[in-house]
């Protein structure tokens, strides 16, 4: 994978200004390719592991705290579009991206308006 152009979009971002703390929380994140390709993981701060164990003990979920799962899950140190994007950048580079991310179905036609305009690669750009 050589793309560096990109659409990162991070779930965090949308919530309420103020309501996540980017060195403990989770947040799913969806990176969109000129070639349609749609890839998510799920990112979680080592620290919101802790909260969440925390919270599981006291609620008796996950067997009181004594296990954690998420599919997809990324572990980072913070939750940043700086911090992401390195990553992404760093995945790259190193070919890794596809190992970490998981591909979901190709972004359809419709959903064009949610993307920059001249995003996509077309069939008119590849001749």
């Amino acid at each position: 994978m050589s793309y560096m152009e990109r659409n990162v979009w991070i779930e965090a971002e949308v919530w309420a200004e103020g309501s996540w703390n980017c060195n403990d929380c989770n947040s799913d994140v969806i990176v969109v390719f000129p070639d349609r390709s749609k890839w998510i993981a799920s990112f979680f701060t080592y620290s919101n592991i802790d909260t969440l164990r925390q919270k599981n003990i006291q609620t008796g979920e996950c067997m009181n705290g004594s296990y954690f799962w998420s599919s997809d899950m990324v572990l980072i140190d913070a939750i940043s579009r700086e911090r992401i994007e390195q990553l992404i950048d760093h995945l790259i580079k190193h070919d890794d991206f596809q190992s970490i991310f998981n591909r979901y179905p190709d972004v359809d036609a419709e959903e064009d308006q949610h993307y920059p305009i001249s995003f996509f690669t077309t069939d008119d750009m590849l001749r």
